[in-house]
């Protein structure tokens, strides 16, 4: 195991679920000796995928680290879900990732879920190689899933190698780089160098040629040479094509057939040769300024990039080593919350199982237990030291679901252990909506919170049953009224009474005052569920007492919490007191509390009540095929379509639609589309509903309140 920071090479493979990830990481492991033979995801025995849940969906869930080494180097290797309501996992693996391996299913093409993961490699600038697996596949089409990638990622994809036959009978790669053929047995593994055959020898020159111009960009002389030469070894072009794949100037794209071991052992040469190293890549910015290099003689700084809670472990923690050397024993204290912790057991990972380790230097990888106080998105460093690294930013929800249970007495226990998940899932959210009296769950997609509710039952023995949450509708006025409300009250001794007389109607900015009242004092403020109330009091000759003011706002506000029409929040609403009458010893602030919600409500109903409903921006990425179907199911959500465009092979819709509508929406698309489509949705604004919509609204309000 290597102990420097230029031996080690830190990659995450990504792709579209089914493009073969996890095989291609067996096959990669065991080329590289770290395991003895290969399993398979349909035998449940990979190193990657060991989970229960993983063993019973057939799919890759959760990131596993791994790592094998090669010749002098380490690699460390991170599989990674490929759908996309697990991206939250791409994300964290692809902070600490040197290099993305993105991996395309031969049969085909460019998915989905591979234009996902190419925003957050853009993100975080990440160099990339490109690999068109499945090579054997009958439907294997190398050229058109080629273009498709060119397309959709751009010219700088520049092909090394190309299958010299594809489908069933694939056993051969041209390789433009080394300029040699490799030739595999049956059963892959180790291939037969072979002369590239003639007819092969005009497209593999000018593949190389294209190497030759991007190595010679960043390496002087090699143009020269290569012209007095006629050909140049991939030692020689092994700077210039390194610094080129560090600087994203290019993105090699290799082929191979994970399942039949046939390009893994070549693909690794490659990762182990001219893959940076982290001491190669651009120093870290830091959050509080300045950056960090991957330097072991530097203090000691980590990162958690995820936790994880393991049955009679606890709590899990991966994170890198990002500057000096991690040993046993030492102490660090967490940027993020002051907290000290103690690193008493450090390992590294490979798959399931955890090797002990006496030391990490930085850029490497690796796993302890037992924290405290760490959390993902947490630095730790070294006493005295002030750093805190940039935390990962989590792509919003795309669904919300309320959750409850059959018995009262375990919602406790579910909350509580919702929490527990959340912190080991920054992508999903707990919300204890006191708005909506609902527990709400937000997650990336059905598939993402039916996991939720799997690991419930198998981890915590608890059911969880989810409904539609409420929709946090918002009550305003589009007119205005004038009202008066007596409170009135005897009961012996002193009584109660106030009455008040106020104007309500719509508020918005700049809006001319109030005229035929003597302003005395106003407040506008802004109200913590959106909008905002402007109180005016223009009360004259002591009618009220300026003592009163409070309650009468209190009394405005506790109608604003809970409006007229359906009982939700109330905004963008001007309330001008202009008179009322008090009683020198009845008079008090409930009786103006009361007075005051009682002429609201009056008001408010005669001032053409509205409803509004929370409009979201989505933005829906599908097959050009399939754009009919979904503008239809659009239009059946009220949706207004904002925009079209293309984007590769894909088309984006641009739409407004209201929250209401988007009940199962991710479901729907799925389906519609064959899950080759992805949505992301944002809260846009607040929006009229419709007549006939809020006509229903407040009558099934009605139905509820009286029962």
């Amino acid at each position: 195991m290597s102990a420097n920071t230029q031996d080690l090479r830190n990659v995450v493979l990504l792709g579209h679920s089914d493009s073969g990830k996890t095989t291609l990481i067996e096959t990669m492991l065991y080329e590289g000796g770290a395991i003895k033979r290969r399993g398979s995801v349909e035998g449940q025995n990979t190193v990657s995928d060991h989970t229960d849940l993983e063993h019973e969906k057939g799919k890759t869930i959760f990131s596993h680290q791994m790592f094998v080494n090669w010749k002098n180097n380490k690699i460390n290797i991170i599989d990674t879900p490929g759908f996309d309501d697990f991206v939250g996992e791409v994300v964290s693996s692809l902070k600490v990732a040197d290099t993305a391996v993105i991996v395309l299913n031969a049969a085909n093409g460019v998915e989905v879920g591979t234009e996902l993961v190419w925003e957050y490699v853009e993100k975080y600038q990440t160099p990339a190689i490109f690999v068109i697996n499945q090579m054997d596949h009958p439907k294997a089409d190398y050229e058109k899933t080629l273009e498709q990638a060119k397309e959709r990622f751009g010219s700088k994809l520049v092909p090394i190698q190309y299958p010299y036959n594809s489908g069933a009978n694939f056993n051969a790669i041209i390789d433009a780089l080394r300029m040699v053929m490799y030739e595999f047995p049956v059963n892959g593994g180790k291939p037969e160098k072979k002369p590239i055959p003639e007819s092969e020898m005009a497209r593999a020159n000018e593949m190389h040629n294209a190497l030759v111009e991007i190595a010679a960009e960043n390496e002087e002389g090699l143009m020269e040479k290569y012209f007095e030469e006629g050909n140049l070894s991939e030692e020689e072009l092994a700077k210039g094509i390194t610094i080129a794949l560090a600087k994203q100037q290019f993105f090699p794209v290799f082929v191979a057939s994970g399942l039949k071991d046939m390009g893994s052992g070549r693909l690794m040469g490659f990762i182990d040769d001219i893959a940076p190293s982290p001491a190669e890549r651009p120093a870290r910015k830091l959050e509080n300024g300045g950056e960090i290099n991957y330097d072991p003689a530097d203090k000691t700084t980590i990162f958690i990039y995820k936790t994880l809670s393991e049955p009679q472990v606890g709590m899990v923690s991966y994170f890198k080593v990002l500057s000096g050397k991690l040993k046993p024993g030492d102490e660090l204290v967490n940027a993020n919350n002051g907290e000290t912790e103690r690193i008493s057991q450090l390992f590294v990972a490979e798959g399931k199982e955890r090797i002990p380790v006496n030391e990490l230097v930085a850029g490497d990888l690796g796993v302890t237990v037992k924290l405290k106080y760490g959390h993902s998105n947490n630095t730790l460093n070294t006493k005295g030291v002030e750093r805190k690294v940039r935390p990962m930013e989590f792509p919003e929800s795309r669904i919300r679901k309320a959750v409850s249970t059959d018995s009262t007495a375990d919602m406790e226990k579910l909350v509580t252990a919702l929490h527990k998940i959340e912190e080991e899932d920054p992508t999903l959210k707990v919300e204890q909506s006191a708005e909506l009296k609902q527990t709400i769950l937000h997650g990336q997609g059905q598939l993402h919170l039916d996991l939720v509710k799997q690991r419930l039952q198998k981890e915590f023995g608890l059911k969880m049953n989810f409904d539609n949450p409420k929709i946090p509708y918002r009550e305003t006025i589009t007119g205005k009224a004038d009202a008066d409300y007596r409170h009135k009250k005897q009961s012996g001794g002193s009584g109660q009474f106030g009455e008040i007389h106020m104007r309500v109607e719509n508020f918005y900015d700049d809006m001319p005052e109030p005229t035929g009242v003597n302003i005395r004092q106003k407040e506008i403020e802004d109200l913590p569920w959106g909008g905002k109330l402007a109180l005016y009091w223009c009360i004259v000759g002591g009618a009220i007492d300026n003592r009163y003011i409070g309650a009468i706002k209190k009394g405005i506000m506790q109608q604003m919490k809970e409006g007229p029409l359906t009982g939700s929040h109330c905004q963008n609403i001007r309330v001008v007191v202009y008179d009322g009458k008090m009683h020198s010893v009845d008079s008090n602030d409930i009786s103006f509390q009361l007075a005051a919600s009682g002429a609201f409500r009056e008001g408010f109903n005669n001032a053409n009540p509205q409803l509004l409903e929370p409009i979201y921006s989505v933005e829906i990425l599908c097959p050009d095929e399939d754009t009919g179907d979904v503008m239809g199911d659009l239009q059946t959500r009220r949706a207004m379509i904002s925009g079209m465009d293309s984007e590769g092979h894909y088309q984006k819709i641009l739409a407004e639609v209201p929250l209401a509508e988007l009940h199962d929406y991710g479901s729907t698309l799925r389906s519609i589309t064959g899950g080759r489509a992805k949505f992301t949705m944002t809260f846009s604004e607040y929006q009229l509903v419709p007549p006939n919509v809020q006509q229903e609204l407040v009558k099934s309000h009605a139905v509820l309140h009286e029962a």
